[in-house]
């Protein structure tokens, strides 16, 4: 993957100053707007972790209308990283005007990483995150922003005890913003991600004891590219050896086992690299592999435990 960075921030790094006013976009009359734009407009120069997603998406938009220049976005590409979704990333910036600089992080080279023992995505989040503080440190940024918002609160999420740990800030959590309201906010500011799926890092969809490898991450990303061709948005192929077991939600089965679409899906997902294609009959959810969690050994659960239950997505 080459990583130069043409559409990346360059020239030397904006010095703090006041924050400006907001600019780049209308302000939306809303209380929890306007907390948000007083929140960013008092951390004056800032850091945002980028993916893409419809939340860090939302947020890198509205700090760099309220910031300028002093609202820096970083998107991360590590092994794990959809690379479709990795130029998605580097095209939704660019649509909504907003330099980004890309860094690469190693979390992958980490055997206790690869082992996939229930820890690896506190492990990932923790790479990402003090990479991030690192770079900010050496460019005068305060403040490391990431998008975790209200309802991540409710539920089991990945790297919760990685951003705590690191000192990173969640404005869209610290403004009371749900999901519902970045989906809200965001289609007012005619972002396209508004309505974007959720896109967890390629690990997620390996069972917790099966080593994380670089050819099942790119099987994984290989199918799932596949069946998003025919049209599933919402889809995860959880990789179980020769078997692929395919998630889409419950309303759209009968599309896909219509016979022409079937064919294809099967003829692709094969290609990938699997020799079995299965359809899970209860459909996408959120975090299925934690389903088996209960099965780990006794050692692995207390971990995941004292982490703070920092589960996949």
């Amino acid at each position: 993957m080459n990583l130069s960075e043409p559409r990346n921030a360059s020239g030397p790094s904006p010095q703090p100053g006041p924050a400006p006013p907001v600019h780049g976009s209308r302000i939306i009359a809303d209380a929890k707007f306007m907390r948000l734009v007083e929140i960013l407009q008092g951390l004056k120069r800032a850091i945002v972790a980028y993916s893409g997603g419809a939340d860090s998406a939302f947020l890198l938009k509205v700090a760099r209308d309220v910031l300028g220049e002093n609202a820096l976005g970083v998107l991360g590409f590590s092994e794990s990283l959809d690379r479709n979704e990795f130029e998605a990333a580097r095209s939704v910036a660019e649509l909504m005007g907003v330099p980004i600089r890309v860094i690469e992080t190693h979390e992958y080279e980490r055997e206790e990483y690869r082992r996939n023992d229930g820890t690896r995505c506190y492990l990932g989040k923790t790479e990402l995150f003090s990479e991030l503080k690192e770079l900010a440190a050496r460019e005068g940024y305060p403040y490391v922003l990431d998008g975790s918002n209200l309802d991540d609160e409710g539920d089991y999420r990945p790297g919760r005890r990685a951003r705590l740990e690191q000192g990173t800030r969640s404005p869209l959590l610290e403004a009371g913003l749900t999901k519902d309201d970045i989906r809200r906010f965001s289609r007012q500011l005619n972002l396209p991600t508004w309505d974007k799926p959720a896109a967890p890092c390629l690990s997620s969809r390996i069972p917790y004891g099966s080593a994380v490898t670089s050819e099942k991450l790119r099987q994984v990303e290989a199918a799932e590219a596949a069946l998003r061709h025919l049209g599933f948005r919402v889809v995860r192929v959880r990789h179980h050896g020769d078997i692929a077991r395919v998630e889409i939600p419950p309303p759209e089965f009968h599309r896909l086992l219509e016979d022409a679409v079937r064919e294809q899906g099967l003829d692709r997902v094969k290609a990938a690299g699997f020799l079995y294609v299965t359809l899970d009959l209860q459909g996408f959810r959120s975090g299925s592999l934690n389903e088996a969690l209960g099965r780990l050994p006794l050692v692995a659960i207390s971990e995941i435990e004292f982490l703070g239950n920092s589960l996949d997505r």
